[in-house]
């Protein structure tokens, strides 16, 4: 053949042009090569030189000091740091150790979650480390893939994998699986026809084949068009480095928090010293003060908790299946309003099923799912219910086999040999009575597979047998006649309509349809060696089959879980539009199905109205699946993303919940936050409920943690403003008793509190909603008050009674702590009443606060608290007024409540 000529530094704009439009001598002229040569190996070199390697670009890994001081930017961290400093300047030093540890404890724990996810574009460049056989210098040899350039002619087999993206130039029978890359179910077709010029999608490039795409069946030589990132792959990687994983909603609700609690802490500590230098106090005395106010007023005890609920929960969902790589998604999973969820392997079984057999005469329902043998073929209607006849040339016209449960083989092929043994045929031994004479192999030109084989007629004649099985219009096109009943009949119009009209009704229900055939030929005219295409005419129909990946038993269940929990479940899938609505009706997702080419061609506003009525996306490729995830983010949704394939990682990443697929490609787990070892979606809908239980208890804790702060920070204010205990109504380690001991001990236990009646009923909540919502503020705010003017009082009352600031310093830090107990227990509901029999139904919740009124009583009593607290003795009187506090604060946090629930109803 004639080739152009291309001077040593040029190259193809490769990733530019549209091969699948130009035929093999055009494309190989392209690129100056002759398919039968093969480039020399000085134009190897010199373009491999020239363009680099066929790889992925590596992903530069962050030190792990780097990594460690990336810890601190969180606003929480860089409190405690300056609280820790200040504490040093003042030589508060047990603080500021306190401090200081605490902040390592933080950054430690945030390092080892963050160093579990691999990075995603190094696992892309992991699985190039691979091996291509070319033809160079008019010889074939093998190299490591990553040498391949533009221009290469590869050769590709059954078994291998696509080294680099390339047009095919010759094909036998060339079948691809594209799965991870297209989302597709069932392997592509593959020859040497240009396509037209309007850009199909990368599956439906039948003359192209793609990096990372193992051969299933037959062979192929490519022209290499694209090598490293400016293959189809490189581009999906290019998209994840482009991608920005999305903050999960609770981390930036603790931001917003920290600035919040920042600010009122700076503005009491300026009122302070500007009231305290009026009354001419020492500057070290309101240093001690302000440290004690600052120390106050950071939640410490809150990252810690917060990680250590996190944690369990996560460790409960590995227990069913849910391995969550980075904490704070487990948060995120309770904010979840829309799934699109990937259909093969996570709706369905990925596991093609037979489920209907229809002869001329007769139909058949086959029960069973998937590759196991448990089912059975059920005569349904017509007049013969032998079904061994109709099947028999899937059996005989098959290369695959089943091993213990697994298709070895093409897994369509093996769907059949499942019915068989449903239907009672003895596979191996049926094959050995039909000893194969030659092959003619599957090509999409003509859309069969034939087999000739050596056999007896019913006469005894030795004759050559011919099984065909392929797509039903192929195979009905080349009939002439139909097995009935045992009997030959004439394949009329009425039948080929019929037939037309099955295959038609079949389709809409989701099912591929294929069809079976056979023909007996003279032996003495049958040449192996010949044109076998030719013999394929005059066929006796024998059968069509439907087939369909069906969908798991507890897929529609989980699907309707969610529905009911207010979540909106759709369908993304790299299969047709007609496949993907019929399995959606199965499994009850509303809406319509819409190509993904469609959507994308809408404007954004289209896409924003319609997207809400939209059910299922079909023949989506990539970037279609970003653009869902970002469509419904921007009207407020908070997304999680399904998908096992290298096409779905942009997607995973993209969205607020990005869950891979554990079967799945290591791209996709490692751009997702979690991973479903079992590909199940009903394990996606549980761990949306437990991560709403999680939520849920995370907020009793907040509210709670907010009473706590406002208390402090009212406390100190107004003994500032009113000169109580000269401005410092407790001490640093009585602060900190109260966060360390008190706080976190009921934070663990409402962290871990039991599930909240009806919680997967109530909708989810809105992205960008936060925590602190009208109730919350009023509720914290006039409950912080109230324990603030108790606390004050009993130090004032101590001063004026008992002659003596430090008695009554001791009483209110009793009070505190009893107060806080009551303030756990009406935490637990923002309406609930705690005067009921439920209120004492969580046992770690009755254990603290038995555990903190003991201590309640033993921190004025036992001379080591005293030293270490520096509190005073009180008497039973003394602890009647600190307990008296706390009932008052029960009464009145009720009454609120009582009011609180009659405005809802009204």
């Amino acid at each position: 053949m004639t080739v152009r000529s291309v001077s040593p530094g040029e190259q193809p704009r490769a990733a530019e042009e549209a091969w699948y439009t130009r035929d093999p001598e055009e494309v190989a002229g392209a690129f100056g090569v002759d398919p039968a040569v093969g480039l020399s190996a000085a134009r190897a070199a010199e373009l491999l030189a020239a363009h680099g390697p066929n790889a992925l670009p590596e992903e530069k890994r962050t030190p792990t000091w780097q990594r460690f001081l990336r810890q601190y930017r969180s606003y929480m961290q860089l409190v405690l740091l300056a609280a820790a400093a200040v504490s040093l300047i003042i030589q508060e030093w047990t603080t500021a150790i306190l401090l200081i540890v605490l902040t390592l404890l933080n950054a430690v724990i945030g390092l080892r979650q963050e160093g579990k996810a691999e990075s995603a574009m190094n696992a892309l460049q992991s699985m190039m480390k691979a091996s291509a056989r070319v033809r160079r210098d008019g010889r074939e040899a093998e190299i490591p893939a990553e040498q391949l350039v533009v221009g290469d002619i590869v050769l590709i087999t059954a078994g291998d994998q696509v080294a680099a993206d390339g047009r095919i130039v010759e094909a036998s029978a060339l079948q691809i699986d594209e799965s991870a890359l297209t989302g597709e179910s069932v392997p592509a077709s593959k020859d040497t026809a240009t396509l037209p010029g309007a850009r199909p999608a990368p599956g439906d490039q039948t003359c192209m084949a793609f990096m990372n795409t193992p051969v299933t069946h037959g062979s192929g030589v490519l022209v290499v068009t694209a090598t490293g990132a400016s293959t189809e792959v490189g581009k999906i990687s290019g998209m994840l480095s482009a991608t920005e994983k999305e903050v999960p909603p609770l981390t930036k609700e603790l931001d917003t928090l920290t600035l919040w609690i920042t600010g009122a802490a700076g503005l009491t500590m300026i009122v302070m010293f500007a009231l305290g230098r009026q009354r001419d106090q020492a500057w070290d005395v309101l240093f001690v003060s302000a440290v004690s106010l600052a120390i106050a007023a950071i939640p410490e005890a809150l990252p810690t908790v917060t990680q250590a609920i996190l944690s369990v929960g996560s460790l409960n969902l590995a227990d069913r299946n849910a391995i969550v790589k980075e904490l704070p998604s487990v948060e995120t999973l309770a904010f979840t309003s829309a799934i699109n969820s990937d259909k093969t392997g996570t709706l369905t079984m990925n596991e093609v099923t037979v489920v209907e057999v229809l002869s001329p005469t007769d139909r058949y329902t086959v029960s069973g799912t998937g590759y196991g043998l448990d089912g059975k073929v059920h005569h349904a209607a017509g007049s013969s219910a032998g079904v061994e006849d109709a099947i028999l040339p899937y059996v005989v016209a098959s290369d695959a086999k089943l091993v213990d449960g697994k298709v070895v083989g093409d897994p369509t092929e093996g769907a059949l040999l499942v019915l068989a043994h449903k239907a009672g045929l003895d596979v191996d031994g049926t094959r050995e009575a039909f000893p194969r004479l030659a092959t003619l192999p599957f090509d999409p030109t003509y859309k069969l597979m034939a087999t000739f084989h050596s056999a007896v007629d019913s006469s005894g004649r030795q004759v050559v047998r011919c099984f065909v099985k392929g797509a039903a219009p192929a195979v009905t096109a080349r009939a002439a006649t139909a097995l009935a009943a045992g009997e030959s009949i004439p394949w009329d119009a009425e039948l080929a309509e019929r037939a037309e009209a099955q295959s038609l009704r079949m389709g809409g229900e989701g099912l591929r349809v294929m069809a079976a055939a056979t023909r007996e030929l003279d032996a003495d005219d049958f040449d192996p060696d010949g044109d076998l295409l030719a013999y394929v005419t005059g066929l006796r129909m024998s059968s069509l089959v439907g087939m369909v990946d069906p969908p798991r038993e507890e897929a529609k269940a989980a699907v309707a879980g969610a529905q009911e929990g207010h979540i909106r479940v759709r369908m993304v899938t790299g299969d047709d539009v007609v496949t993907g609505a019929a399995i959606a009706r199965q499994l009850g997702i509303p809406g319509e199905a819409v190509l993904g080419a469609d959507f994308a061609a809408m404007s954004e506003e289209e896409q924003l109205a319609r997207i809400d009525d939209i059910g299922v996306v079909g023949r989506v490729a990539p970037e279609h699946k970003v653009l869902l995830a970002n469509t419904l983010k921007k009207k407020g949704d908070v997304v999680a993303m399904t998908g096992d394939g290298v096409n779905d990682a942009p997607a995973i990443k993209a969205a607020d919940i990005g869950i891979a697929m554990g079967s799945g490609t290591d791209v996709a787990k490692n751009a997702g936050r979690m991973i479903l070892s079992d590909d199940n979606f009903a394990t996606i809908v549980y761990a949306v409920e437990q991560g709403r239980r999680i939520y849920d208890n995370l907020t009793k804790y907040i509210r709670f943690v907010l009473l706590l702060l406002v208390t402090f920070v009212l406390t100190f204010l107004g003994a500032t403003v009113f000169n109580i205990a000269a401005g410092e109504p407790f001490t640093p380690p009585q602060v900190l008793w109260i966060h360390f001991v008190v706080n976190a001990s009921f934070g663990f236990a409402l962290g871990f509190d039991r599930e909240s009646p009806g919680l997967m009923r109530r909708r989810p909540r809105p992205r960008g909603e936060s925590v602190l919502t009208r109730p919350v503020l009023v509720t914290v705010g006039l409950g912080g008050l109230a324990i603030t003017i108790i606390l004050l009082g009993l130090i004032k009352l101590g001063e004026a009674r008992y002659d003596s600031t430090a008695t009554g310093q001791s009483i209110a830090f009793t009070a505190f702590a009893l107060c806080l107990i009551v303030a756990a227990f009406e935490c637990r509901s923002e309406t609930d009443s705690v005067l009921t029999t439920t209120t004492f139904d969580s046992k770690q919740m009755n254990w603290v606060a038995l555990a903190q009124f003991v201590l309640a009583v033993l921190v004025t009593q036992m001379d080591g608290f005293r030293r270490l607290l520096g509190t005073t003795e009180i008497d039973a009187r003394q602890f009647g007024w600190a307990l008296l506090s706390a009932v008052v604060l029960l009464l009145l946090w009720e009454l609120g409540k009582l009011v609180a629930r009659r405005s809802r109803r009204a």
